[in-house]
This record gives structure tokens, sequence and C-alpha cells, in this order.
């Protein structure tokens, strides 16, 4: 279906935008990697200063298809990236159309620009997703809710990562830290304010490739899945109560414990534990690894009085980029 626009950039015969907007931030897991997709909780960091935002856009172009899309991305997104997040938004755009009942323009230009380094743990492919979801919900001057925008982001999560727990779909929209559980999902009770910093190794993770690992681990030894889940749970839980009664030592003590967890499975490196140990001797209260692992970012909590030691310590151990992202509940309006 062809849209004629007017002057003011609105179709004279649907009224709705001649290109729609979409927005999406990064997120950080806290506690709960892998294990969330076997059934226990992970705890969520939104991180605003990562954004990404969707233009979606009907072409004049004549020699395509009903239906027919093109992709440009902007940003941080590598070329092997760009490919593999093409064939996920493709199958989020079906689906889209599907789910709301939408007509295929003539043709669909799609420009995604992402500050979020990909392959680093930090949610770049479902903020690209959410942010192409709300873009075609604005082109078409529909809404979507929660539900139905969660549904369509995981049809693009399952593409790029195979089975997806989930979490990071709900986080890269999330406006202050949460808990994720089987699906659900809740705003953390904050009881103490500090600053996580999180840096980039600079190393893509292999998070298919750590899955792998883990469950053949899982597979050699009697009870191993069982173990690992219920230490990784009593973790995320023994953190979430000491982020909600103010305990920030004992959250980063939980930080620490849970790395020393991934780790004992193969899931760390030695440029990353030379990052944990770096923002640890920096002062940090706890570090670990954040993400799939074998690569990817390390998350440390500190004191905002040492946050720049931190910083610069993890620098010096080979951290390319930091980032400081402030612990605060919804009522502060920062995160």
């Amino acid at each position: 279906m062809t849209l004629s626009t007017s002057a003011e950039g609105v179709s004279e015969d649907r009224r709705t935008p001649s290109a729609g907007i979409g927005r999406a931030h990064a997120k950080a897991i806290l506690l709960g990697e892998h294990a969330v997709v076997y059934g226990a909780p992970a705890l969520a960091l939104p991180v605003p200063q990562l954004t990404v935002t969707a233009v979606a856009r009907w072409s004049s172009r004549g020699t395509e298809e009903p239906g027919d899309v093109s992709f440009t991305m902007t940003g941080a997104p590598s070329r092997p990236m760009v490919a593999q997040a093409s064939d996920g938004l493709r199958r989020l755009i079906t689906a889209f159309t599907a789910t709301l009942g939408t007509d295929d323009g003539p043709h669909l230009d799609v420009t995604v620009d992402s500050a979020v380094p990909p392959g680093r743990g930090l949610g770049s492919s479902a903020a690209c997703a959410r942010a192409v979801v709300h873009a075609l919900a604005d082109l078409h001057g529909r809404e979507v809710t929660e539900s139905e925008t969660f549904d369509l982001v995981q049809t693009a999560e399952n593409v790029a990562h195979g089975r997806s727990s989930g979490v990071d779909a709900r986080a890269v929209g999330a406006l202050s830290p949460l808990r994720f559980h089987r699906g659900e999902v809740q705003e953390l009770s904050i009881g103490c304010h500090g600053l996580f910093v999180i840096a980039d190794s600079g190393v893509v993770g292999r998070t298919k490739d750590a899955v792998k690992l883990l469950r053949e681990g899982f597979q050699q030894h009697d009870g191993a899945e069982e173990r690992f889940v219920r230490r990784a749970s009593w973790l995320t839980e023994a953190a979430r109560h000491a982020l909600a009664a103010g305990r920030p030592e004992e959250l980063g003590s939980r930080l620490t414990d849970y790395h020393d967890l991934l780790r004992a499975h193969g899931l760390s490196t030695r440029g990353i534990d030379d990052l944990v140990e770096a923002a640890l001797t920096a002062g940090s209260l706890g570090a670990k690894i954040t993400g799939g692992g074998l690569g990817g970012c390390v998350i440390a909590l500190t004191r905002p009085e040492r946050a720049r030691d931190v910083v610069q310590d993890l620098q010096a151990a080979g951290a390319v980029q930091t980032w400081v992202v402030p612990l605060r509940g919804p009522a502060d309006h920062v995160l």
C-alpha cells in the first residue's frame, strides 16, 4: 500500500507519521547469568547512557515487492553483527505485521543507530529490536503493549541467541533495576546508593560457546546443574536483599562470589579476571563478569569517592571503554 504524505509529514489517508521513531538502551546483568535460563532469578541494571534509536519509513523505491525491507545500521555494530541482527529484525517485522494486522508498504527503510557495543553482554541485539518495534508502531500509528513488545523482541532474540531467557528483552526498556524470574519482572527495592562501573574488555563475548561449555559440564557431572542453579539462585537473592536493606558491602561480596562461580565453570578469561582484580584492588566493593562470558564486560560496585581510582585502574588493566551508572531507584528518576 502506497502512502501519500502531506507537507506536515503526516499521511493524508491514515494520518500516521511519514517516519516512526523508537528508542531503547543497554543493560547489564548484576547476577543471574546463565542460571536464569534454568529458571533461576536474575538482577538487571539499565544503562541509559548507551542508547539505540531506530527510524522506520516508507521508501518511494518502485522495484521492490510489498513487504521488502532494507536496513542501515550505524554506530557501534560491526559488519558481522549487522548481518546477524538483520535476520532477526526481518523476522520481527514479519511478526509485527501478523500480530498487529498492519499492511505492508511498497518498501520499508529501517535505520538503527546504536551506541551499544555488540557482543559485550550489554543487550545490543535486544535494544535494537525494541527500538525497531516502537519505530514500527510509531510509523503505523499503533500502540503496542509491553507484553506485545516483549514477544516481538524475543522473536529477534531467539534468532540471534537461540534460546533466550527474556531478561534482555525486559531490561532494555526498564527505567530502574529489576528482578527477572520465569518471565516475570519486578522493580528492585533500593536501600543504598553507589556507582556501578562497567568496563569493556574489548573482546567480543561468545555466549553460544559459553552456553555449550556450561551444558557439557553439567552432562559430565551428576548433580552439577542443580548445584550451579542452587548456588546462583542463593547469591542472586542474597544480593537482592542486601540491596534492599542498604548493605552495599554484602552486595559487593555477592557480586564477586558470582564471578567466582562463573569462573569455576570456565566462563571467564584471563583478561576478564585481570579487570576484576584491578577493580577490587582499586577499592571496589565487588566485581564480576557480566553477560554471556568468554569475553565482554566487567561490572564493579564502588562508592562514589572511589570511582575515579576504579576507572583509572580498569583502564590501566586493559579496559577499552568504561561507563559509570548510578545505583538509584525509580523514585530518583535517574535510571
